[in-house]
């Protein structure tokens, strides 16, 4: 994920800032617990396409 795109994304549920999860191929909004795919190099930020984070996740990602 390049850097300069990752600092100008917001989640756009609260448009909170995000962190990338290089393993899952993910940008995680932690205030929103919500995991959005990214698809072959493109971020997919429709909160339709996000999946939920489990308790653990949260925990792991705070």
């Amino acid at each position: 994920m390049d850097k300069k795109l990752l600092a100008i994304l917001a989640c756009p549920v609260c448009k909170g800032p995000l962190t990338y999860d290089r393993d899952a191929q993910e940008l995680i909004c932690r205030a929103d617990g919500l995991a959005f795919p990214i698809r072959d190099g493109i971020p997919v930020m429709l909160e339709s396409e996000a999946r939920t984070l489990s308790t653990d996740e949260r925990l792991k990602h705070d």
